[in-house]
């Protein structure tokens, strides 16, 4: 058994303080009282890094569980076998070339007991028609969202976009008519909403304060009576992350169930009593579910020349990131970007001509070629105009393991040549210089977990680049051909014989060119304790499954799936 040292707790109080009490019609005693009975409260962190916000499913206010607990999609996306699975909706079908017909599951209802129909969804999607909604784009290419019967919605499109549309049912919630209908714009666009939820999901708004919010189980779940659902947890109280010595220590005393942070030497806890898990039991010990990637800003001399970026990525050792900042917590990335779960799609021939390692000398002879020089003897090459220049990679302050990822990324480059230093900022501050481009290299993981590497490839390439750009292209990178070949990807049914051919020449490109550098997998951060909750879902099988985490992006996964699957301990 391993020996622990014991550490003070430190909120044990504040995670149960007097809250403002959000009481569910259907849960009389949901409000009042803030006890939560050890063995029918799950406790969480990781999610959330300061009080909580709105509750605002469409302005995605961010409060843990929101779109999941408490609003639901129409599909999950299955990991195991790649594909939607119906949820709230009862099945979708391709009618037309450019059609698509939705038929809604029988018996589901709202917590307020109204009926969840084809006008719920209809309204939905056409909030997106309001200016400023983050969901506003599905309309360049969906043209109407009209209603057949009560329980069915017929889309009709411009552009049959198959995977960006498979992308959308199982990553955007529905939300009801009777309800929002009442709201002005600038209420739905800049909240807070009501807590008292009129949602469909297995849990309601319980009560929340400054340190944690916390959820009560609805008794009426429509899955219960239709797919043989429960969740097992009557209470969820997800709390306010604190320094990662406060979470293990409320962890191995069992005192926390699910820990959703990025924990280093974890490894060193998986025996002991409790016993702890990761989602697998050896290294790497989390799920790879986004590629970490070096981002150049390409509009900046010298990064704006792809020979350049090429010899950084020779540059670069993965391996040491992987080691020595994350302990083998994390794998190394595939040249192309890709996640383990497209495998499949890796292309060989793609990967042996423009492929790359950690191969310094590689790095120096490809500088050189290119016409890059170290004029004067100071150890680091010059542009081509013979100016010297010093390349600033920014990162997150306080993001530890980032932190630390810069600092050796950073070495390794200068060690070639390229003069390059580490720069802890804000996150805010992080966040705004890559929005508005005022950066030269960035860590960026948001290329993420999907249905299809069409995502992947979005995030490298997307046009046009706009003075201020959120979501993709950070590089800025201008290839109208790549743009135009991603495009084409997101109509391709996944079965098309295109779809793998389109797929690995967008792989040659993104190696070809780098807009982005991959260096490792960063991992879906999850540690559990199996003192009063067991079960945890793992990888071990050596397959891609459900993923215990409350991150927002895994509730689309199937993360509710793990709160039926998981038991109170013996």
């Amino acid at each position: 058994m391993t020996k622990r040292r014991h550490l003070p707790a430190l909120f044990a109080t504040a995670a149960l303080a007097t809250a403002a009490a959000c009481t569910d019609d259907e849960n009389p005693d949901a409000g009042g009282d803030d006890e939560f009975p050890r063995d029918e409260t799950l406790y969480s962190t990781g999610t959330a890094w300061g009080p909580p916000g709105d509750f605002n499913p469409i302005s995605a206010g961010g409060v843990t569980g929101l779109n999941g607990l408490g609003y639901e999609y129409l599909f999950l996306f299955d990991t195991v076998e790649q594909r939607l699975t119906p949820w709230l909706a009862e099945s979708g079908e391709w009618t037309g070339e450019r059609e698509f017909e939705l038929r809604l599951r029988e018996g589901v209802t709202w917590s307020d007991g109204k009926p969840f129909t084809a006008e719920d969804v209809v309204f939905t999607f056409e909030l997106g028609k309001i200016d400023g909604v983050p969901y506003a784009n599905v309309w360049d290419w969906l043209e109407e969202a009209s209603i057949v019967d009560e329980r069915t919605v017929r889309f009709r499109f411009s552009d049959a976009r198959q995977q960006e549309w498979d992308n959308f049912l199982y990553t955007h919630v529905i939300v009801p008519k009777h309800v929002f209908e009442a709201y002005t714009a600038d209420e739905l666009l800049n909240g807070p909403l009501d807590t008292h939820l009129v949602a469909t999901g297995p849990y309601a708004v319980h009560s929340f304060d400054d340190t944690r919010v916390a959820w009560v189980k609805r008794e009426s779940w429509w899955a219960t009576e239709a797919l043989g659902l429960e969740v097992r947890p009557k209470y969820i109280v997800d709390l306010v992350t604190l320094g990662n010595a406060d979470i293990l220590n409320m962890l191995i005393e069992g005192r926390l169930d699910l820990a959703n942070n990025f924990m280093s030497g974890i490894d060193d806890f998986l025996t002991g009593d409790p016993e702890l898990t990761t989602y697998y039991d050896k290294p790497p010990f989390m799920a790879p579910v986004n590629t970490a990637m070096l981002i150049p800003n390409t509009t900046r001399e010298p990064l704006d020349d792809p020979e350049l970026r090429r010899a950084m990525a020779f540059a670069i050792s993965p391996g040491q990131i992987v080691d020595a900042v994350y302990g083998g917590m994390v794998s190394e990335a595939h040249p192309t970007g890709l996640l383990p779960i497209w495998e499949r799609y890796y292309d060989e021939a793609a990967v042996d001509e423009f492929g790359f390692v950690f191969e310094p000398s590689s790095a120096v002879e490809i500088l050189a070629a290119a016409g890059y020089r170290d004029e004067d003897g100071d150890g680091f090459v010059e542009t081509h105009d013979g100016e010297p220049f010093e390349l600033q990679l920014v990162v997150p302050a306080g993001w530890t393991d980032w932190e630390a990822a810069a600092l050796s990324i950073a070495r390794d480059l200068s060690d070639v040549g390229i003069k390059t230093t580490a720069v802890f900022l804000d996150a805010a501050e992080v966040d705004t210089t890559r929005e508005s481009g005022d950066f030269d290299l960035q860590i960026n993981n948001r290329s993420g977990l999907t249905n299809s590497p069409w995502s992947h490839f979005r995030h490298l390439f997307e046009l046009p680049v706009r003075d201020t750009q959120r979501l993709a292209n950070f590089s800025r990178w201008e290839d109208e051909n790549a743009w135009e070949l991603t495009q084409e990807l997101a109509t391709l049914a996944t079965d098309d014989p295109h779809y793998p051919e389109v797929i690995a020449e967008l792989e040659r490109i993104a190696m070809r060119d780098l807009p982005a550098i991959p260096i490792w997998y960063n991992g879906a951060w999850s540690q559990a304790c199996n003192a009063v909750w067991t079960g945890w879902p793992t990888g071990n099988d050596g397959e891609a499954g459900t993923y215990p985490s409350f991150w927002n992006e895994m509730w689309g996964l199937g993360a509710v799936k793990m709160l039926t699957e998981i038991r109170r301990a013996e």
